[in-house]
Protein backbone atom coordinates (compact mmCIF):
# COMPACT_ATOMS: atom_id res chain seq x y z
CA UNK A 1 0.00 0.00 0.00
CA UNK A 2 2.82 2.40 0.89
CA UNK A 3 4.55 1.79 -2.45
CA UNK A 4 1.39 2.70 -4.37
CA UNK A 5 0.72 5.82 -2.30
CA UNK A 6 4.27 7.11 -2.69
CA UNK A 7 4.35 6.33 -6.42
CA UNK A 8 1.07 8.18 -6.96
CA UNK A 9 2.18 11.11 -4.83
CA UNK A 10 5.37 11.44 -6.91
CA UNK A 11 3.14 12.04 -9.94
CA UNK A 12 1.01 14.58 -8.03
CA UNK A 13 -2.14 12.49 -7.69
CA UNK A 14 -4.98 14.45 -6.09
CA UNK A 15 -6.65 13.64 -2.78
CA UNK A 16 -5.16 10.19 -2.19
CA UNK A 17 -7.30 8.16 0.21
CA UNK A 18 -6.63 4.71 1.60
CA UNK A 19 -9.53 2.65 2.91
CA UNK A 20 -8.98 -0.44 5.02
CA UNK A 21 -11.64 -2.75 3.62
CA UNK A 22 -10.36 -5.95 5.24
CA UNK A 23 -13.22 -6.08 7.74
CA UNK A 24 -15.96 -5.38 5.19
CA UNK A 25 -14.82 -7.25 2.08
CA UNK A 26 -12.90 -10.33 1.02
CA UNK A 27 -11.63 -8.85 -2.26
CA UNK A 28 -8.64 -7.04 -0.74
CA UNK A 29 -7.29 -5.43 2.40
CA UNK A 30 -6.99 -1.89 1.06
CA UNK A 31 -8.41 0.40 -1.58
CA UNK A 32 -6.16 3.27 -2.64
CA UNK A 33 -8.29 5.92 -4.33
CA UNK A 34 -7.09 9.06 -6.09
CA UNK A 35 -7.80 11.33 -9.00
CA UNK A 36 -5.87 13.21 -11.64
CA UNK A 37 -6.45 16.38 -13.60
CA UNK A 38 -6.36 14.67 -17.00
CA UNK A 39 -6.22 11.30 -18.72
CA UNK A 40 -2.54 11.95 -19.41
CA UNK A 41 -1.92 12.32 -15.67
CA UNK A 42 -3.96 9.15 -15.00
CA UNK A 43 -1.59 7.34 -17.38
CA UNK A 44 1.48 8.79 -15.64
CA UNK A 45 0.22 7.77 -12.19
CA UNK A 46 -0.65 4.26 -13.36
CA UNK A 47 2.77 3.81 -14.96
CA UNK A 48 4.50 5.08 -11.82
CA UNK A 49 2.59 2.63 -9.61
CA UNK A 50 3.33 -0.26 -11.97
CA UNK A 51 7.03 0.66 -12.18
CA UNK A 52 7.43 0.96 -8.40
CA UNK A 53 5.53 -2.28 -7.82
CA UNK A 54 7.84 -4.07 -10.25
CA UNK A 55 10.97 -2.55 -8.68
CA UNK A 56 9.82 -3.82 -5.28
CA UNK A 57 8.83 -7.31 -6.49
CA UNK A 58 5.15 -6.68 -5.82
CA UNK A 59 3.06 -9.04 -7.94
CA UNK A 60 0.67 -7.24 -10.26
CA UNK A 61 -2.52 -9.23 -10.61
CA UNK A 62 -4.46 -7.33 -13.25
CA UNK A 63 -4.85 -3.87 -14.73
CA UNK A 64 -8.34 -2.85 -15.82
CA UNK A 65 -8.57 0.11 -18.16
CA UNK A 66 -6.02 1.42 -20.62
CA UNK A 67 -4.45 4.56 -22.00
CA UNK A 68 -6.98 7.35 -22.22
CA UNK A 69 -9.25 5.73 -19.63
CA UNK A 70 -11.05 7.86 -17.06
CA UNK A 71 -10.69 5.09 -14.47
CA UNK A 72 -7.88 2.56 -14.19
CA UNK A 73 -7.89 -0.20 -11.59
CA UNK A 74 -4.62 -1.88 -10.59
CA UNK A 75 -4.93 -5.16 -8.70
CA UNK A 76 -1.97 -5.82 -6.41
CA UNK A 77 -3.93 -8.62 -4.73
CA UNK A 78 -4.22 -7.26 -1.16
CA UNK A 79 -4.27 -3.69 -2.45
CA UNK A 80 -6.57 -2.38 -5.19
CA UNK A 81 -5.62 0.99 -6.65
CA UNK A 82 -8.24 3.18 -8.32
CA UNK A 83 -6.97 6.07 -10.45
CA UNK A 84 -9.75 8.32 -11.73
CA UNK A 85 -10.19 11.56 -13.55
CA UNK A 86 -11.86 13.96 -11.12
CA UNK A 87 -15.21 13.72 -12.91
CA UNK A 88 -15.28 9.92 -12.77
CA UNK A 89 -14.25 9.88 -9.12
CA UNK A 90 -17.14 12.19 -8.29
CA UNK A 91 -19.52 10.06 -10.36
CA UNK A 92 -18.59 6.68 -8.84
CA UNK A 93 -17.92 8.04 -5.34
CA UNK A 94 -16.22 4.91 -3.99
CA UNK A 95 -15.56 6.61 -0.67
CA UNK A 96 -19.32 6.84 -0.07
CA UNK A 97 -19.95 3.33 -1.40
CA UNK A 98 -17.34 1.95 1.04
CA UNK A 99 -18.16 4.39 3.87
CA UNK A 100 -18.17 1.55 6.39
CA UNK A 101 -14.44 1.00 5.75
CA UNK A 102 -11.90 2.78 7.93
CA UNK A 103 -9.76 5.48 6.35
CA UNK A 104 -6.02 4.99 6.90
CA UNK A 105 -3.87 7.97 7.89
CA UNK A 106 -1.28 8.39 5.13
CA UNK A 107 -0.07 11.87 6.09
CA UNK A 108 3.43 10.49 6.64
CA UNK A 109 3.50 9.08 3.07
CA UNK A 110 2.43 12.10 1.03
CA UNK A 111 3.88 15.55 0.53
CA UNK A 112 2.06 18.65 1.70
CA UNK A 113 0.39 20.63 -1.07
Amino acid sequence: MEIAVKAADEKHANDIKVLNISEVSIVADYFVIMDAGSQRQVDAIVQSVLDKAGENDVEIGHVEGNRNSDWVLIDLHDVIIHVFTAEQRDFYNLEKLWSNAKEVDISNLVTEE
